[in-house]
């Protein structure tokens, strides 16, 4: 799960790590449209080996694991400032936290009962829906129903083995969460400087999410191989698709950010067949191109208004 949002809220400010600078060259090597493409993978493969731990850890501390992971290493590299926050600065952060960590938890739950693929598409719907909603055009109606098509092709009607009721109700909740989290990471955007704002919120994240990840896991959590995926989960999944994503901010228009970033559901799809040998039915393409469709859309026509 990336830090999809409709602006750029979290533009790096001067004070940021010179372990970014690092990427930064990198990075200008590369063409934006390659830098979004590389972020995806990334968080779709930390979301694949995210379920492998599944079998050693519950998804509660999985999560656990990655959020601390990823905690760690942006508040070394972006610290946040608490002197001079106001009541509403706190409020926001703190806000901004748990829907971080509510987030997390709902998708890796949904992620145990559901393909990748087909938890990312329904995840999916929370930023289409933002999208949505800040548009009045009535063309917008038709994403709708094509996303909406695509929900009921995956729903479990006859006797699925791989897709649940349950799992479903999860990545709606993720997807929810998403949709809020886009809103309120371009309200931290405007009280926190630089990357500040999104390392504020991860060690919020921790700390809500530690008492069910610290209760769940156990002491399994101290095992060095486990700490060791969760520490490569937290960088695939966290800090260089963040990383990526704002460098590529930089060099495209955000319409065409958006558009790129569409995809994921079928990228992550692909690393499903690729990483967890998950394989799905025609249907369930079908329902993934619909909701790909309909993100791409509506990015789209956003785009071409500008």
């Amino acid at each position: 799960m990336t830090a999809f949002a409709l602006d750029d809220p979290l533009e790096r400010g001067p004070g940021l790590p010179r372990p970014g600078h690092l990427l930064r060259t990198a990075a200008d090597s590369i063409p934006p449209s390659g830098l979004v493409l590389l972020a995806i993978v990334s968080v779709q493969l930390g979301a694949g080996f995210a379920k492998e731990l599944f079998a050693a850890l519950p998804p509660s501390a999985v999560v656990f694991l990655r959020i601390v992971m990823g905690a760690v290493i942006m508040g070394a590299v972006a610290r946040p400032r608490l002197r001079g926050l106001s009541r509403r600065d706190w409020a926001v952060g703190l806000g901004f936290g748990v829907t971080l960590a509510l987030m997390n938890l709902t998708f890796y739950e949904a992620l145990a009962r559901l393909p990748l693929g087909i938890a990312v598409a329904i995840e999916f719907l929370g930023p289409l829906g933002v999208a949505v909603a800040a548009s009045r055009r009535r063309l917008d109606l038709l994403w709708v129903g094509l996303a909406g098509a695509g929900v009921l092709l995956l729903a479990p009607w006859g006797d699925s083995q791989t897709v649940s009721w349950i799992g479903i109700g999860f990545a709606m909740v993720a997807g929810a969460c998403w949709a809020a989290y886009i809103l309120l990471s371009a309200a931290a955007g405007g009280r926190f400087p630089g990357t500040t704002g999104l390392s504020f919120a991860m060690i919020v994240s921790a700390v809500v999410i530690a008492p069910v990840g610290v209760t769940t896991g156990g002491a399994d959590l101290l095992q060095p191989e486990l700490l060791l995926i969760g520490l490569g989960v937290g960088l695939l999944s966290s800090v260089i698709p963040y990383s990526l994503e704002l460098q590529a901010l930089r060099r495209m228009p955000k319409h065409v950010f958006g558009i790129l970033m569409s995809v994921e559901p079928a990228v992550a799809a692909l690393i499903g067949v690729l990483v967890l040998s998950e394989m799905l039915h025609a249907q369930q393409w079908a329902a993934i191109i619909c909701i790909v469709a309909a993100s791409l859309g509506s990015t789209r026509m956003r785009g071409s208004q500008k």
